[in-house]
Formats: C-alpha cells, structure tokens, sequence
C-alpha cells in the first residue's frame, strides 16, 4: 500500500523540527564543537546559580540567621531576597536543560543583581569582586554562545 503525501509532510516537518534546546541541535563536524563547551558551562553556571538561591531560602528560613531576623528587616530587603530566592533556582533549571530561556533567565538574574547592588548596596552586597566575578561570567557566556551560533 503507497504512502500517502500527509504522512511524508509530517515526517519532512519532524525531521525539519528545531528545538530550543541547545544539546538537541545537530552536531557540526570539528575539531572543537562550542555547542558542547557551552552546554558544559551552562550546567556548571547550573550548580553555582542552585548554591545562590538555596542560600536566599536559608536567609528567609532563618538557617544561617536568627529566627526572626529575616521578618524584622525592612519590606525591600524581604522582597529582594524573595525575588533571589525564585528567580535564581528558575534560572539554574534552564542553564540545566541548556535550554534558551534558561540562558536569558540567568542574565536577568545577574544584571538584576549587579543593578540593585549599584542602586541598593544596603539591600544587595555588591563588592567589587562580586561584580568583576559576574561581569566576568557574563562575558564567557556571551562569548561561547556567540562561538555556539557561529558554528551552526
């Protein structure tokens, strides 16, 4: 029995399918695949960004505080700290995946931070080598996935 043209188009779709994914891309023939060292570096930034927000639940949970302490402070304070809190574990789980969103989720979290330590030193530490370490992260992950989609 002869295929009929539908299944064929769905067939040419799936294979045409590009998924967001970056593990999930086709691999380029080379020497150096930035695709792999990029997702490498996303699980790594993984690890560290799931170490940054689990110690944001620690400070609201009171762990590494007296008890009390974190309600005392000032509503700004409870707020940035929540705000670390999700959005850090949100991007860990992305850089995980290696996925996009998760790349993006993560420079949101870090120019979020070095923009209220700028503005809010009180609220949000921000050492000069806080900054220049993240400032530093920033432009490694910038520079493979400028590598990654060059390759592609």
């Amino acid at each position: 029995m002869p295929r009929s043209g539908s299944q064929g188009s769905s067939a040419q779709a799936a294979r045409d399918y590009l998924s967001d994914r970056i593990e999930e891309r086709p691999a380029p023939q080379g020497f150096m695949r930035w695709s792999f060292v990029l997702t490498c570096f996303m699980r790594i930034l993984s690890i560290l960004w799931i170490m940054k927000g689990l110690s944001a639940w620690a400070v609201i949970l009171g762990i590494w505080t007296p008890i009390g302490h974190f309600e005392a402070r000032s509503t700004g304070y409870q707020a940035t700290v929540i705000y670390f809190a999700l959005i850090d574990l949100i991007a860990a789980v992305g850089l995980w995946m290696a996925s996009t969103w998760g790349g993006i989720m993560w420079l949101l979290a870090i120019m979020s931070h070095l923009i209220l330590a700028a503005f809010f030193p009180g609220i949000v530490s921000g050492g000069v080598m806080t900054v220049a370490f993240f400032l530093t992260l920033m432009a490694v992950y910038l520079g493979i996935s400028w590598l990654a989609a060059r390759e592609a």
